[in-house]
């Protein structure tokens, strides 16, 4: 099976091919391209204006064409101009999954300026570290962020809001409405291929998250390498049976079940059904029967989400009463699909195959990809590296490792982030010589298939939300009843992991579950705010570094006992 893979891999890459990889100077290293990529993400959007009338955004009962949204799109735009916003300039989006998130972003990054994603879960502390680090020169927000960024504008009061979706108008807030008055031309922009698209903000290791600058060149090199995986593995599938060429496959539905200020859904699921001229599905948060009830209403042919969002949809009580037949592809990234979930997917589904994707947000979507039978037969591995990236497993001292031997990640190529902003120190400890490493620690077999095993990060992932543990220490050690917290990964059944802590008090002190969980949550968005607490009796076992011994915490800590 996959030397037939690898044949069709070599002719769509190789010289003259339609996806030609080239060696291109990247950040002063040489790295991995494909040759015909658009420039820019400007010419990657005015391309789309040829899908006219295909819906593009669907929101509840509204929808959006791409004509609607190309006009909409050169408003906003030149609103952005007019307030003396370009090339290099930084505008944040704060806000949930409305059709206007996808409006506001290609505006942008058309005119060269950078979107900073404001995570919505964060609360007041957290968006004004990410403002403070970003600078951006204009926010757009919904109600909800709008409220939060009211207790900050002392800090931010000369940087211009615009509201979205407002009940009601808002004192030093322009209304998205007026936006929209704006001539419907595109304003010239120059715009280099490296220069900052997007800044998404990820959990840091040392307690504060890093925005990790996603280039023009790194979005466009993930929108081609998802395409190129599903094509590469179509085909290679097409000759193994021996079938004739298929018709050309319509225009992909794709819901989005996961927020757009991640990689995830904007990066991928978004990017793929925009190049393909497709529709997004919009959902203002994930509700596992309001996603079946749009798929079968809207005939959604791709579900990329979290394993979560697909294991509750299959093993719902009402999975039979929805017609899911439209449904092509049901898995995703975020977290790894597991292999019973895999089966599941295969067997239950009529028409839809289960399938895979590991990625980061330093890689500005996905690493690997595997789907259809190729998952199947390695229900275990996240797939191969696309063809932009070099990819290596490599020992302490960053040796290359052979096949099958287990050691840390490392990828190169033109999918990864320029670096951490403002943060030089981070990048340099990231990146050497363009190799990114991943901190996941892995082995590939003969086929170039990567396996997961252990994360060197000290992390958890938490329904595909990244939440590193030292920034949920630095929280919980705030409080001054606490003498010592240790914070790592539970099993969960539903969303793959918990946050846990350990924590030692003070002598004299106490404190409840509830009020710590509380105190945590004045500075961290909920899903950070550890579910299982422990309250020990003695300080926390050390090693002989003194760095507490977050194993054997997990394997003696019993969960029945958690507060």
């Amino acid at each position: 099976m996959f030397d037939v893979l690898d044949q069709v891999w070599t002719e769509w890459t190789g010289e003259g091919g339609p996806f030609e990889i080239v060696e291109r100077p990247i950040h002063g290293v040489s790295q991995r391209d494909f040759k015909a990529a658009p420039p820019n993400l400007r010419a990657f959007w005015l391309a789309t204006e040829a899908h006219g009338e295909r819906d593009y955004l669907v929101y509840q009962d509204e929808r959006f064409t791409y004509a609607n949204a190309h006009d909409l799109t050169r408003r906003i735009a030149n609103f952005m101009v007019s307030q003396g916003i370009g090339s290099g300039d930084r505008v944040a989006i704060a806000m949930r999954n409305y059709p206007e998130y996808m409006l506001i972003y290609w505006a942008t990054v058309s005119i060269g300026a950078c979107v900073v994603g404001m995570n919505a879960w964060w609360v007041e502390d957290e968006m004004a570290y990410a403002l403070e680090d970003s600078s951006p020169k204009l926010i757009f927000a919904d109600t909800e962020r709008l409220a939060r960024l009211r207790n900050l504008s002392p800090r931010f009061a000369e940087v211009p809001v615009v509201g979205v979706r407002l009940a009601q108008s808002e004192s030093n807030v322009v209304d998205f409405s007026a936006v929209l008055e704006s001539p419907s031309e595109w304003p010239e922009a120059s715009i280099d291929p490296d220069q900052d698209a997007c800044i998404f903000y990820t959990s840091g290791t040392t307690g504060r998250p890093k925005g990790a600058q996603l280039t023009h060149r790194s979005c466009i090199a993930n929108a081609l390498n998802m395409v190129f995986m599903t094509g590469v593995q179509t085909e290679a599938l097409r000759r193994i049976r021996d079938e004739a060429p298929a018709a050309p496959a319509g225009a992909p539905v794709a819901l989005v079940a996961t927020p757009l200020f991640h990689v995830t859904a904007n990066n991928c699921v978004a990017y793929l059904a925009t190049l393909a001229g497709g529709t997004l599905v919009h959902m203002y948060k994930w509700d596992v029967v309001e996603a079946m009830r749009l798929i079968e209403r809207e005939r959604v042919t791709a579900l990329s989400a979290v394993p979560v969002m697909s294991r509750e949809i299959i093993l719902h009580p009402d999975f039979r009463k929805y017609d899911l037949s439209s449904l092509q592809t049901m898995g995703g990234g975020g977290a790894a699909l597991q292999p019973d979930l895999v089966h599941k997917i295969d067997q239950e589904m009529s028409q839809a195959k289960p399938n895979t994707g590991y990625g980061m947000t330093e890689t500005s979507g996905i690493i690997t990809s595997l789907g259809a039978e190729f998952f199947v037969a390695k229900p275990a591995s996240c797939g191969r590296a696309v063809p932009t990236l070099e990819a290596k497993c490599v020992d302490e001292q960053g040796n290359k490792l052979g096949s099958g031997q287990i050691g840390e990640l490392w990828v190169r190529g033109s999918n990864v982030i320029k670096g951490y902003l403002n943060r030089p120190e981070a990048t340099a400890e990231s990146l050497t010589d363009g190799w990114l490493h991943t901190g996941d620690v892995a082995f590939m077999d003969d086929d170039g298939c990567i396996f997961l095993v252990d994360r060197a990060k000290d992390m958890v992932i938490r329904g595909g939300e990244n939440v590193y543990c030292a920034e949920v220490e630095n929280a919980v050690f705030s409080h001054e009843a606490v003498a010592e917290c240790a914070v790592f990964a539970v099993p969960d059944d539903r969303l793959g992991e918990e946050v846990g802590a350990a924590v030692y008090l003070r002598p004299g002190r106490s404190i409840a579950a509830d009020e710590l969980r509380a105190f945590v949550g004045g500075q961290l968005a909920p899903f950070k705010v550890p579910r299982h607490i422990w309250f020990v009796n003695e300080p926390l076992p050390r090693n002989a570094n003194g760095k507490f011994l977050k194993r054997t915490l997990q394997e003696i800590l019993p969960l029945d006992q958690t507060a």
